[in-house]
Order: structure tokens, then sequence, then C-alpha cells
């Protein structure tokens, strides 16, 4: 099964950066969208942003002006630079992947921890 591989994340004090990684292998085939989603203890997982191969971007209204998404090219890594941290980031962030531009995503991550302290 496909996989991608996260890295990035870690303890930060509130106010400080992040930067979370993302890449899809080679098996995957041809990607389109990736994303990041999130998902803090006793809540449900929710998208944070969003990219597609045409760099068109989506976030979460909680994280507009903070984070933004980024892809080297119209492939993979997909980046998350995380600025102005609270300590309502504090969650397991997950890196999605789909092959069409919309509908379910195909791949996931296995999760890489933020966690930011007041």
């Amino acid at each position: 099964q496909v996989q991608l591989v996260e890295s990035g994340g870690g303890l930060v004090q509130a106010g400080g950066s992040l930067r979370l990684s993302c890449a899809a292998p080679g098996s995957a085939g041809p990607i389109n969208s990736m994303g990041w989603y999130r998902q803090a203890p006793g809540k449900q997982r929710e998208l944070v942003a969003a990219i597609t191969t045409g760099g068109i971007t989506n976030y979460a209204d909680s994280v507009k002006g903070r984070f933004t998404i980024s892809r080297d090219n119209a492939k993979n890594p997909v980046y998350l630079q995380m600025n102005n941290l609270k300590p309502d980031d504090t969650a397991v962030y997950y890196c999605a992947a789909r092959k069409q531009r919309f509908g379910n995503w195909d791949y996931w991550g296995q999760g890489t921890q933020v966690t930011v302290s007041s």
C-alpha cells in the first residue's frame, strides 16, 4: 500500500514556526492535489490546506495568514510553512494526496506530531 512520507513535526513555543514536508513515492503515480489535515485529541480530522498542480490553494479560516502550502513543481514534495503558531495548532498533522483535482484522497501519510507550548 502506498504511503506518503512526512517530516518536520516537533515541539515549538507559541509564536514560533515549523515547516512540514511530504513526498509521495514513485509508485503512487501521477498526483494532482496534495493537502494537509490535522487531528487534535478528541476532535475530528480537519483540512488545514490543499494545493493543486496548477497552484490553486485553499486554507482553513483558522490558519489563513499564518500557514502557507507550496510545492516545488507540479508534482511533489509539498510543504506546509507554519508561522505564528498557537497552542490550538497542536495536533497530529497528516499529508494527503489524490490523483484527481477533486474527490476522495487516495493516499495518506502516517502523521507527524506538532506541539505548541504556551
